[in-house]
């Protein structure tokens, strides 16, 4: 049994119940339908202002392609709301603890279906400075094309590994490693390795 496998058993991470990859597609495609309505666009100028092409456009909106990063980030700047409008809605109950505590079964999470990437919302609200996410990144798994963003941002690999690209350089990360950089370098990432790697992230201002 290697490290990285031993790592990766023992750290555990509750967490709300899994939403199914395929509902979550068709979510994020109605919704990015929706927004497109709302704003009057369409489809074709939507395609062009985000720069990808019709054809993707509309196999999104019908919840039939997988989307990435970069791509979502788009469409975001496009439709005018920032990403973490994709989050799923939250359906917990009113507590006065709400504004400081997120509990690990009522996390908000956010699903790049058929890329094998899920987001986990860490931080009660995104109206501060400071954005928290648990990144888990499925063996194989690309967050797509380099993108870039206002902002720093920061991680801390708690099992698994990960290769991460920030502008032309290069780094092989493992469990116990961390990183920082400003978020205005393009950068991308990718599990080359056996089993899933997770990642607490934070982004300041929140980006998604």
């Amino acid at each position: 049994m290697t490290k990285a496998t031993t790592a990766a058993r023992r750290v555990r991470h509750p967490a709300a119940p899994a939403t199914d990859p395929i509902e979550e597609q068709g979510r994020i495609g109605s919704e990015i339908r929706q927004l497109r309505t709302a704003k009057g666009l369409t489809l074709q100028e939507l395609a062009d202002q985000a720069q990808i092409s019709i054809g993707l456009l509309s196999q999104l909106e019908r919840g039939r392609s997988q989307l990435s990063v970069a791509t979502l980030m788009r469409l975001s700047n496009v439709l005018g709301v920032p990403m973490n409008f994709f989050f799923s809605k939250s359906q917990n109950p009113v507590r006065e603890e709400n504004d400081i505590v997120v509990r690990a079964s009522e996390r908000r999470e956010l699903r790049f279906p058929g890329t094998g990437i899920r987001e986990d919302l860490l931080s009660p609200n995104l109206a501060g400075p400071i954005e928290m996410l648990l990144s888990t990144v499925e063996p194989g798994a690309d967050c797509g094309e380099a993108y870039s963003h206002r902002g720093d941002e920061a991680g801390l690999i708690l099992c698994g590994s990960l290769d991460l690209w920030v502008g032309n350089r290069h780094f092989s990360l493992n469990a116990g490693d961390s990183f920082s950089f400003p978020s205005t370098i393009p950068h991308r990432y990718r599990n080359n390795g056996s089993v899933t790697t997770n990642i607490v992230w934070i982004i300041t201002p929140p980006f998604y």
